[in-house]
This record gives C-alpha cells, sequence and structure tokens, in this order.
C-alpha cells in the first residue's frame, strides 16, 4: 500500500505527499514541495500515513509531490520572507482605514515562490471584502486570499500558555479541533462555572476531549445523578459522583450528606416511583 507523508505548511495547512524513493527524509525535516500555485516549504509531521487516512487527497486534481529537502539557501530566504509579511502586514492595515468594515488582522503568509499572499484575519459577522482584495492585488502584484478565522484558530496561530503553564495544545501539537461540549464536562464534574474551563478563545478547553473516554468508561459504574434510593432506612438521592475518587454523594431530606463508594451503592435499593409516592 502506498504511503505519504504528513507536513505542515507555514500557514498552518496540512498536506500529504507521496514518499519519494530517492529522498532520505526524517520527521521535522524542512522540505520543498508542489502545490496548486507553484512550490512552498513544509516540515514533515509523520513519515508514514497510509492513504485511507490522508484528509482532502482525493479532492486534488493532482498529486503533487516532494521536490526537495531544504538547503541554506532555502533557510536565508525564510528569513527574507519574514521581512516581507511583516511589510505586508503594514500595508494591510493601513489599506483597512480606507474601509467602513473592522477587521483585525492575525497573521499573513507568503507562499515561498511568492505566487500566493495570505491574511488571516477575525471580524465580527461576514464581510464582503471583494474590492479590498483586488485592490491588495493591485499593490502585491499577487495572488491575494483572506481568511476568516475562529477563536480557536486564532488561539493556535498566535500561541500562548494556558491555565496549566504549557503552550497551548492547539498551538502546540494539536493538529486537528475536536468538537468540546457541556456534556464532557458534566461527565467530569466540571460544568459548575464554565469560565473556568474555558480558554483565551472563548471555547471549552481542549484537554476536556482527551479523558472522556475514561469518564465514559468509569461513569457505568456510577448512577444517574438524581437517582433516588434508600439507604439507612432513609430517602437519599445521588446528588454527585466523584469518577476520579470513586465515590458516590448522597444527600436526605434533612440535607445530611454521606460518602459511599460504588460496590456499596449496588446493594442498595432503588426507590421507584410508588416507593417514593410512600414515602
Amino acid at each position: 500500500m502506498q504511503e505519504y507523508i504528513e507536513v505542515i505548511f507555514r500557514s498552518g495547512r496540512i498536506g500529504f505527499f507521496p514518499q519519494p524513493e530517492e529522498l532520505s527524509l526524517q520527521p521535522e525535516d524542512l522540505i520543498i514541495v508542489e502545490v496548486e500555485r507553484g512550490e512552498d516549504i513544509a516540515q514533515i509531521v509523520h513519515m508514514a500515513v497510509p492513504k485511507d487516512e490522508c484528509t482532502n487527497l482525493d479532492r486534488q486534481d493532482k498529486v503533487y509531490k516532494i521536490r526537495r529537502l531544504a538547503n541554506n539557501d532555502d533557510l536565508e530566504k525564510l528569513k527574507f520572507l519574514g521581512n516581507e509579511e511583516e511589510k505586508a502586514s503594514n500595508t494591510f492595515v493601513n489599506l483597512l482605514l480606507h474601509y467602513p468594515f473592522e477587521m483585525k488582522l492575525i497573521d499573513t503568509v507568503f507562499q515561498y515562490d511568492g505566487n500566493k499572499l495570505t491574511f488571516f484575519f477575525t471580524a465580527d459577522g461576514r464581510i464582503d471584502f471583494r474590492a479590498f482584495v483586488r485592490e491588495l492585488a493591485t499593490i502585491f502584484k499577487t495572488r491575494i486570499e483572506l481568511h476568516q478565522t475562529t477563536g480557536r484558530e486564532e488561539a493556535k496561530r498566535l500561541g500562548g500558555f494556558g491555565m496549566c503553564g504549557k503552550p497551548y495544545c492547539c498551538s502546540s501539537f494539536l493538529k486537528r479541533f475536536s468538537q468540546v461540549t457541556i456534556k464532557m464536562a458534566k461527565d467530569q464534574n466540571l460544568a459548575g462555572n464554565l469560565s473556568k474551563i474555558s480558554g483565551p478563545c472563548g471555547r471549552l478547553l481542549c484537554c476536556l476531549n482527551f479523558e472522556e473516554d475514561y469518564y465514559v468508561e468509569a461513569g457505568k459504574d456510577f448512577p444517574i445523578l438524581g437517582t433516588c434510593v434508600l439507604y439507612q432506612k432513609e430517602k437519599a438521592m445521588v446528588y454527585r459522583n466523584d469518577v476520579m475518587s470513586r465515590k458516590i454523594f448522597l444527600t436526605t431530606d434533612d440535607q445530611n450528606v454521606f460518602e459511599i463508594k460504588p460496590e456499596e451503592f449496588a446493594k442498595l435499593k432503588i426507590l421507584s416511583i410508588p416507593d417514593l409516592q410512600e414515602c
């Protein structure tokens, strides 16, 4: 089976290229690759990816190839591109002052060969920036792309440190965003204060997704919140499950609180609706 090399471009885009037999490549190598409009530089992420795991590969009209390893001249050109991108950012911001809409420029990225210039921005709602793009194309004399990003994408592009003291997962190792839901927070007893489990992007922390499978599996031994049982001859209700400590918290009508293990809870009588009416 044909294996592919997974790379990441300076724009943050992920790409896949067939393994070249004539090149000796290693993870994290910088390489020059074919793209739709010329050449670009990218860094190797994974060396052996099966075709069925390559996203968007089937949508390409052509199979693009790896040209060569990046050399010292390529690295020098990267420094030059950084200066040009800074100039382009200043031009973008100054030109934006003449237009009636507001945009926040996040990043500016030149394609390695200069055949494309991409601006990443955030804005409230949709913006008709066609005239703005035409003027940018006249100034830079290359293909211009504007990408409106989300709060998560902005955090990934700018980077930073989370409340754990480590770099954001999205800017360090997380390549794709997975859906994070309130249910995950509830499964982990973290839904009390959403501001404490939200990142700088304003969305729920990506790391809630990392332990969800554990909580779902371990939670099978725990009752549903609100379940009523007979405990020490009193009606008691489950109001909290602590999966990590393997504790179930019960409360009675007198607001007495009890902690028991799932093994103990399994021996209790669960009260049905008729039982509750009798109580």
